[in-house]
């Protein structure tokens, strides 16, 4: 499947979220911890995007390639500093391409998503749900990806203005209704505010000093991080957290 991981809190290098800690989102890409048996490792492409200071839409980077195959992405991460991260390894599906497009974070104005897991059954699995978006929508598709169209899917409800916890957690009761088996760790921030299901892949917070960070897996040994029980929903920001059932 993937790995990916979200961020908010004081402006940090990206660094110290993708490389720097001793399980880095760059580790996780090829020793993941907890994959489940969603593949062995994540070297299909990887994506981050961030909030510049002061800016009011996020920049992204993305790349088909392996995370710890890019010359650039040291110094890069280095340089940059935010307090709004988005980030995801990719293991990409059987029969699913392998191109930048298709790489998370997808990006709508101010929102950045990420999906780990797999929409059993796609794409006919999704046609139901699919018919109500606008053609337009269905065209313009980063990629023929179960991810991407679950972005789709999200990005209409929340420009028909559902709170996104919301849209989130009806969207992964649906899915889990019409295709049962389905691994749906959804990860979505406007900047602000996180929200993210565990459901059917491990998922892991950890909160304090005014900032949150959300993640596949923990990122180092700090007795801080709490694992997210598989079927829930949470809602973090900075200085607030909230878990509740997806059923």
């Amino acid at each position: 499947m993937c790995r990916h991981l979200a961020y908010l809190g004081p402006p940090v290098p990206l660094a110290a979220l993708l490389l720097d800690p001793p399980h880095a989102l760059a580790h996780q890409a090829w020793a993941p911890a907890d994959m489940r048996g969603g593949g062995t490792i994540n070297a299909d492409g990887f994506g981050v995007g961030w909030f510049p200071p002061g800016a009011d839409r996020p920049v992204r980077y993305r790349s088909a390639m392996p995370i710890w195959t890019d010359a650039a992405l040291p110094a890069l991460a280095a340089a940059t500093h935010s307090g709004a991260v988005l980030a995801a390894v990719r293991s990409a599906t059987i029969g699913m391409p392998v191109v930048e497009t298709a790489a998370a974070p997808f990006a709508d104005g101010r929102w950045l998503f990420s999906h780990n897991g797999v929409v059993r059954g796609f794409p006919g699995a999704l046609a139901g749900l699919a018919a109500d978006l606008p053609i337009e929508d269905l065209l313009t598709l980063d990629a023929p990806t179960d991810s991407a169209a679950l972005f789709a899917l999200v990005r209409h409800q929340l420009r028909a203005g559902k709170p996104p916890d919301e849209a989130m957690a009806a969207l992964v009761r649906e899915i889990r209704r019409t295709a049962p088996g389905s691994r749906l760790n959804l990860l979505l921030t406007d900047g602000s505010r996180i929200v993210a299901s565990a459901a059917g892949h491990a998922l892991s917070v950890r909160a304090g000093d005014g900032a949150v960070l959300v993640a596949s897996e923990p990122l180092d040994a700090d007795p801080a991080w709490r694992p997210i029980p598989d079927g829930n929903l949470l809602v973090a920001t900075p200085v607030h957290l909230a878990i509740t059932s997806l059923s």
